[in-house]
């Protein structure tokens, strides 16, 4: 019986990967000299591609020495600090953060300054009366997007990373609860069970979904695609976040799951007695992977 492969079609980039590779690769075929403040995308592979084509990954001391030149900002989004050293370095910004996160970086900002606002106004009317309210945000400490979104209060906002973090909250305080665009939707709704069921009767608690549905909707498809093969192929940059989120999800499902970030790391042991592969990704993922490592089955 001859092996049947399959590449899930809801895995691959999603839409602020794909706006940002297609700005570098506009700015690249002018021929001018780009820069990209940290890697593109959590996919090493893609990464390599680019840097072919001519483009400069740089972190952000690289990029304090920089003058006059053009700079791209991957999906993740940056802190305000960020666009204020490119101001004073006259560097030209590429903005190519996703627009969901552009969105709640603005939502968390507007937060901080009317806490503050209202709070120097002695406003007791407002559900920001309390300054020393917690602005939380559910997402991967140290994360390029959680770096950013911090930076909008100042670096003020309490970041947890597990369920088990959320019960290090102040209860006696207000809190304003917000989460990373690729964080686990389930354990997003486990935080607010608890932290609504902890929260002190004179302390005021609000929670905002801002995980992106375009990573949030991939969960119960990925669980199906994985459910009807024997073997699952997750290819996938280990640096990256909903990667580990829908791997995991597919492992839960599909015990016979592993990841990879190539072809280069199937190990022809695991195709003995398999009659279906199942190749996905994450939103990291450029499809042209997933073709590889179908190929590179598909000859053995």
């Amino acid at each position: 019986m001859s092996l049947k492969i399959e590449i899930d079609n809801g895995s691959g980039f999603c839409f602020g990967v794909t706006t940002a590779i297609q700005k570098a690769e506009e700015e690249l075929a002018k021929g001018n000299t780009l820069y990209c403040l940290g890697d593109i995308v959590h996919n090493g592979m893609e990464c390599d591609r680019l840097r072919q084509m001519g483009l400069i990954t740089i972190d952000h001391e690289q990029m304090a020495q920089l003058h006059d030149v053009k700079v791209l900002l991957r999906a993740h989004g940056e802190p305000p600090a960020t666009y204020e050293l490119a101001r004073q370095n006259n560097i030209e910004i590429i903005d190519a953060t996703c627009p969901v996160v552009l969105k709640l970086q603005q939502r968390i900002r507007n937060n901080y300054k009317l806490r503050i606002t209202n709070y120097e106004n002695n406003n007791k009317n407002s559900e920001f009366e309390n300054r020393n309210s917690q602005i939380v945000i559910f997402g991967k400490k140290g994360h390029a997007e959680v770096l950013g979104l911090v930076g909008q209060t100042a670096g003020d906002a309490i970041v947890i990373e597990h369920f088990d973090e959320v019960k290090h909250l102040d209860f006696t305080r207000d809190i304003f609860l917000y989460s990373q665009t690729t964080k686990s939707l389930d354990e997003f709704h486990r935080i607010i069970d608890y932290i609504q069921s902890h929260i002190a009767p004179d302390a005021t608690f609000k929670s905002f979904d801002t995980i992106c549905r375009s990573v949030a909707n991939r969960m119960p498809n990925i669980s199906q695609f994985a459910a009807r093969h024997d073997l699952i192929l997750f290819v996938c940059g280990r640096k990256s976040s909903n990667g580990k989120v829908l791997f995991n999800e597919c492992q839960r499902v599909n015990p016979n799951t592993h990841l990879i970030e190539g072809p280069d790391e199937i190990d022809p042991t695991w195709l003995e007695g398999i009659e279906t592969v199942g190749i996905c990704g994450a939103t990291s993922t450029p499809k042209w992977l997933m073709e590889q490592c179908r190929d590179a089955i598909a000859v053995r």
